[in-house]
């Protein structure tokens, strides 16, 4: 049960930097980061396994492997910039965290060129 252990650590923090920030504020923040950050390290050790699943799919279905792994590149970009972003705004830098979130955007937008310039050939080849 490992959302239980999740969930203890993110109670555990959050009452500790509101106890924290009535004698010293910018400690709490600290606490805030030290557990998202410690959440997301967890959360990647996670990951490692759904990556082995993506891999044995990949093998079953005859799929290009440029696409998938620009398909993973976007879903980390994803996951990381809401994490960042959500980091940002906690700590009161709402315009860095929308720059961050443009950044990504922009990003994704670059990585689907290829995938969009294939299906467009294969469609010209269809018709």
């Amino acid at each position: 049960m490992d959302i239980l252990k999740i969930a203890v650590l993110a109670v555990s923090g959050v009452l500790l930097a509101l106890m924290i920030k009535q004698t010293k504020p910018e400690f709490s923040v600290f606490i805030s980061m030290s557990v998202c950050i410690c959440i997301f390290i967890y959360l990647l050790s996670k990951l490692q396994t759904a990556l082995g699943y993506i891999e044995q799919l990949q093998a079953l279905v005859d799929i290009d492997g440029v696409y998938m792994d620009t398909i993973l590149k976007m879903l980390g970009i994803s996951y990381i910039t809401q994490f960042v972003s959500d980091l940002c705004k906690d700590a009161g830098y709402s315009a860095v965290a929308n720059q961050v979130e443009l950044f990504a955007r922009v990003s994704i937008l670059f990585l689907s060129f290829p995938v969009l310039m294939a299906l467009v050939q294969t469609i010209g080849e269809v018709l």
